[in-house]
């Protein structure tokens, strides 16, 4: 039986920052050769290591966060956007 005072070792890789995540991300992309987008490898990590999605959001890097929004308007799961430049009068 443990005391109260003693740490239990858990393994580092079960903690998460934004940047670890976003790179586990990026090399799920990478590795797929182009056949896996962001959405999918986002949804796969969370399928594979049992997390819920809701739990990632807090992860999502704005760089990461661009490069969903790439995916979702190529697959048109959103409006695309643009940035319009208003005339100089």
């Amino acid at each position: 039986m443990q005391s109260s005072n003693q740490l239990v070792s858990v393994p580092d890789d079960k903690f998460l920052t934004a940047a670890k995540f976003s790179e586990v991300i990026e090399k799920i992309v990478r590795d797929s050769d182009g056949l896996v987008n962001y959405i999918d490898a986002i949804v796969s990590y969370c399928e594979e290591n049992q997390v819920e999605y809701e739990t990632v959001v807090k992860l999502i890097s704005k760089p990461l966060k661009d490069k969903i929004k790439y995916d979702a308007q190529k697959l048109n799961f959103i409006k695309k956007t643009t940035m319009g430049v208003l005339p100089i009068v």
